[in-house]
């Protein structure tokens, strides 16, 4: 998992490409690497972020990190709700869908 930001001006770059608009820092947002973005098929979609103590959050998919690996690109939210350190840039996370609806 990385640091990602969604909010109009921050590192991630234009404006979430699911629905075309910027998210707020405080939100459960991420982003997924192409692959696992499929297409747009996650946009909407919401999945479920263990980290390695077992705490789950739960998260919305808004964008794609195009030419990322194996990547998801967590909110600051996120990463604080994890009582991460966002200076880290990266943390070991498993992840899992949680909508399986089409």
């Amino acid at each position: 998992m990385t640091v990602n930001g969604f909010q109009q001006g921050e590192g991630g770059g234009g404006p979430a490409s699911c629905d075309g608009q910027y998210h707020s820092d405080e939100e459960y947002v991420v982003s997924l690497s192409s692959e696992w973005y499929a297409g747009g098929a996650r946009c909407g979609k919401t999945i479920r972020i263990a980290n390695s103590g077992n705490l789950n959050i739960n998260a919305m998919v808004v964008d794609e990190c195009a030419g990322c690996d194996n990547e998801v690109g967590a909110s600051i939210h996120i990463w604080r709700n994890f009582r991460l350190d966002p200076s880290l840039g990266q943390a070991d996370i498993k992840w899992s869908d949680l909508d399986t609806s089409p």
